[in-house]
């Protein structure tokens, strides 16, 4: 009989010895092996492709913006442009906090890290809309705005509006429980996107009426340069194209889901570039043009060019 029991009993310890080691080693991987974590990283959640899409173009925006800190730095300090330096280091703190939540997109998809996730989110959001709403706010006060009171008026304004929409976030965030972001598994649930509906068609709706501006006899108001036009309707047209994927998601659509993200990838990898482009680089060109000028004045000043004309 004991040895009848033995060979019964065997195959049930062998196969719970199995079950203990294989526990032990997936604790193991776990703890100490940074694979299964990069895995997870890159390819869990949203999926690699949506990952890469967000990771590489903000973090080549991080390496350009350091690249060129230093010339930047020089020029901004002689320009003495109030607007200019609040712009170009308000845009480093947005760049680094978009390079963030680009890099931890697993956080949404791990339920410890809601909270983690959820700050980060509402500060790199904020920032981001403090930018657009600064140089609309700019944009809008004519082709003369320079200068401290400019800045002082484009900072008020900008800083009451984010505040505002803050607070409102952090309300329905965590008091009333409702996942602004994230994104997962929640595509039906029709209090949050009837908010994205709101806020788009607010931005929307602000953007539209400039380029109304632009076509109009108030055109004159407004900065005349390309750069600012062209800005102003890609803005319109991405908040107006996220405007009908909310609609649509809030509806139960799976296409207006996948269009949503489509928008979210878009704004996230490309906005911040779309800036710079827009509002600094012109300024930085328009410096070394000037510097060059200068020195063509010095040198002509001493005679360098009086040969051309013998």
């Amino acid at each position: 009989m004991r040895s009848l029991e033995g060979v019964a009993e065997s195959p049930l310890s062998t196969v719970l010895n199995l079950t203990l080691q294989e526990e032990k080693y997936n604790l193991t991987l776990k703890e100490g092996n940074y694979g299964p974590r990069f895995y997870g990283w890159l390819f869990e959640c949203h999926g690699f492709w949506h990952n890469v899409a967000l990771i590489v173009p903000s973090a080549l925006f991080v390496l350009y913006l350091g690249f060129q800190a230093r010339k930047s730095f020089t020029k901004l300090t002689h320009g003495r442009s109030y607007i200019m330096i609040s712009y170009y280091g308000c845009l480093w703190l947005v760049s680094l906090l978009n390079l963030a939540w680009c890099s931890l997109q697993a956080w949404e998809c791990t339920p410890e890290k809601a909270v983690a996730w959820n700050v980060l989110s509402l500060f790199t959001t904020s920032g981001m809309l403090f930018l657009e709403v600064s140089l609309v706010a700019f944009l809008l006060q004519g082709n003369y705005a320079s200068g401290l009171e400019a800045l002082t008026r484009t900072f008020v304004v900008s800083g009451l509006i984010i505040g505002l929409d803050l607070l409102l976030k952090v309300i329905y965030l965590f008091g009333f429980g409702v996942p602004l972001f994230i994104d997962n598994n929640d595509q039906s649930h029709r209090v949050k996107w009837g908010l994205w509906v709101v806020h788009k068609l607010v931005l929307t709706a602000v953007y539209g009426f400039i380029l109304f501006m632009y076509h109009s006899k108030w055109r004159e108001r407004l900065p005349a340069r390309p750069a600012f036009y062209k800005y102003i309707t890609i803005m319109c047209c991405l908040n107006a194209l996220a405007l009908f994927a909310c609609g649509l998601t809030g509806n139960g659509a799976g296409f207006g889901f996948w269009l949503y993200g489509l928008t979210m990838i878009f704004y996230h990898a490309f906005y911040l570039p779309l800036l710079y482009i827009t509002f600094l680089s012109d300024f930085f060109q328009e410096e070394d043009l000037h510097l060059e000028n200068v020195y063509y004045s010095e040198m002509k000043d001493a005679g360098f060019f009086d040969a051309d004309w013998e």
